[in-house]
């Protein structure tokens, strides 16, 4: 029996899916290379911090003109948007817990995850000291914490949820052709505002271990940053095991998304 496609946009799109698994991780192994990725990496999470935490100082800089649900919505809409001019350069990880996912998942290799979180630690606590140049302390330098009468435990425990969440959308999303283009951004973008909206007045709603180590080193109180580690890793490592459970094993397309698809070039 003859299957005719009668679409264009339906014939393209399964030729590019078809590609996508198919065609070989780029580059991956030059580290000629490398230094953009990791530049890309400290950057990017440069940019995340200074938007998470700085949310929190203006608001206080400016007696509340930045609302709590404009401080949550912040971080997201910059994740979208470096997704976008740095994705295919780094896979845009900007989260140690993101990378230890992908490389858990076999979509990265281990051997280059110290290098990315020493890019990532780089990157936050520049911009962390970046806030503090400006506006000193203000607002515990935009650090997360537990809301008023929530335990550590309740932190923690929501901080291993909201990550498991962001693992499973981020690892979703980077398992098929949709990784590339809108689909991606906007999934990881909206899902880091979502959980901000109902959880920022419990932990805080990190997910992100520099996102919260960053401003603690700076401001010197690390008394709590461990909720902000321990979450994150054990909330990933669930996310790992969830997308087994869904899609089984891991895919080229998803070590596309998670190393970018950088290409050595003559003018490199």
């Amino acid at each position: 029996m003859r299957c005719e496609i009668s679409d264009e946009t339906d014939f393209k799109f399964m030729s590019n899916e078809h590609m996508l698994h198919r065609q070989r991780p780029p580059d991956f192994l030059d580290y000629s290379l490398e230094w953009r990725r990791l530049f890309a990496e400290a950057w990017g999470t440069f940019l995340l911090v200074m938007v998470a935490a700085g949310a929190g100082v203006v608001a206080a800089k400016s007696g509340g003109a930045v609302t709590l649900e404009m401080a949550v919505v912040a971080p997201g809409l910059m994740v979208m948007a470096i997704i976008y001019f740095m994705g295919t350069v780094s896979g845009a990880h900007l989260n140690p817990a993101v990378t230890f996912a992908f490389a858990l998942r076999r979509n990265f290799p281990w051997r280059r995850v110290p290098g990315y979180i020493l890019a990532q630690i780089a990157g936050g606590i520049a911009a962390a000291f970046f806030l503090k140049t400006l506006f000193g302390t203000t607002a515990a330098l935009g650090a997360t914490l537990p809301g008023k009468q929530v335990n550590d435990f309740t932190a923690l425990a929501i901080e291993i949820v909201l990550t498991t969440g962001l693992v499973s959308t981020i690892l979703g999303t980077a398992s098929g052709a949709r990784n590339i283009g809108t689909n991606g951004a906007i999934a990881v973008g909206g899902y880091i505002a979502l959980a901000g909206l109902w959880a920022a007045p419990i932990s805080g709603a990190s997910m992100n271990p520099i996102r919260s180590f960053a401003p603690d080193f700076v401001r010197g109180n690390l008394s709590i940053t461990w909720i902000y580690i321990v979450g994150p890793f054990v909330g990933a490592l669930i996310g790992v095991a969830f997308e087994w459970v869904l899609k089984g094993k891991a895919t080229t397309a998803g070590s596309m998304a998670a190393q970018g698809t950088l290409r050595k070039t003559a003018k490199n």
